[in-house]
């Protein structure tokens, strides 16, 4: 029998939440993204407009093709839109440079791809320490070490990606993404590659590690179970936001607001 994903076990909020400013670390703004094919224009994105506060978690969801991927991208700062303003922890991504935008993302952003992305001629360990080392932090072996710990591979940092399961695999991603304690992480069908039982143990350790460092979480799936993990869901349709739905007393209801 398939192992579904349960949200109730999993805490959803930052314990310091409290404290920390409710400043929204995300603004997007009528965001647009065309594309030319021959003569035609295809509309992948239209009047995209949304916030995030600072240590909030988000699910995008909605079927094939309807600018999810896209969305995420821009956010990230991986892709430039057609139209409209990103705001990421308080600087306009549109007005920095390729150079700029690739230090941003080291600094402040994190991410977890479907594909996991590993660099094949490097150790599990080595892995998760290339974001530090870019960043030329001190120490970085012992933060990748503690993370692998974390994520239950103590018993795999020599091990090569081809050596590891998909599912240990996603696990070294997962702790990679976190090394530089970022401000926000981007997670592009997480589970989108493993077995139901695996998702399920990533997807607690996702959520796990979100709450310890306190990092706004935005994830891309068509898994509705772990879409509900999340405080919020936004919905894509065409292109559109067809529905923005927030948790509250523990079910999701209707939102028109964009914070």
């Amino acid at each position: 029998m398939a192992h579904r994903l349960r949200p109730e076990g999993l805490p959803l909020r930052n314990p310091f939440s409290e404290e920390m400013s409710l400043k929204d670390i995300l603004q997007v703004q009528n965001l647009g993204k065309t594309y030319r094919s021959g003569d035609q224009t295809l509309a992948v994105l239209r009047e995209i407009s949304f916030a995030l506060a600072e240590g909030s978690t988000c699910a995008v969801i909605g079927p094939s093709g309807s600018g999810k991927t896209t969305l995420l991208a821009i956010c990230a700062g991986l892709e430039r839109p057609t139209s409209g303003t990103v705001i990421l922890n308080g600087k306009n991504l549109g007005l920095m440079d390729e150079n700029q935008l690739a230090q941003l993302r080291n600094r402040e952003v994190g991410f977890i791809f479907q594909s996991f992305q590993l660099i094949p001629t490097l150790t599990a360990l080595e892995n998760v320490m290339v974001p530090a080392e870019i960043q030329g932090r001190n120490h970085a072996r012992p933060r990748a070490s503690e993370l692998l710990e974390q994520v239950g591979l103590e018993d795999r940092f020599h091990h090569y990606p081809v050596q590891l399961s998909a599912g240990e695999q996603q696990r070294v991603a997962l702790a990679r993404a976190f090394i530089n304690r970022p401000k926000i992480l981007f997670a592009d069908e997480p589970t989108g590659n493993l077995d139901a039982e695996t998702s399920e143990t990533v997807a607690r350790l996702l959520f796990e590690l979100n709450r310890v460092v306190g990092t706004t979480l935005v994830l891309v799936t068509h898994n509705p179970d772990l879409a509900a993990f999340t405080e919020r869901i936004i919905q894509l349709r065409g292109g559109v936001i067809a529905a923005d739905r927030r948790r509250s007393g523990g079910a999701f209801g209707a939102s028109n607001t964009s914070a």
